[in-house]
């Protein structure tokens, strides 16, 4: 039981680190303003609205792609670690 909340108290403290240690990315919001001002040239809202759709859906898969891998490495080293204490 000891270290289970051992364990879990590891874990939470990780978490804020990670949550704590961030960097600021506001270079790329002035990046993507200029993508969609240089594409869109003609001035209508349908190809403003395309192009920022199709760059809004680009940046939720570059943001979701870490959290896919780290979670999926989580998952893996959770069942290795539960079928080894099994074993015991």
């Amino acid at each position: 039981m000891r270290q289970n909340l051992s364990r879990i108290i590891t874990i939470l403290v990780f978490s804020l680190v990670m949550v704590l240690a961030t960097t600021d990315a506001y270079s790329q919001c002035a990046m993507c303003r200029a993508t969609v001002e240089s594409n869109v040239g003609t001035g209508s809202k349908e190809a403003e609205s395309e192009v920022g759709s199709g760059l809004n859906t680009g940046i939720l898969y570059l943001m979701a792609v870490p959290y896919v891998l780290i979670g999926a490495v989580g998952l893996l080293w959770y069942k290795y670690n539960r079928k080894n204490s099994s074993k015991a």
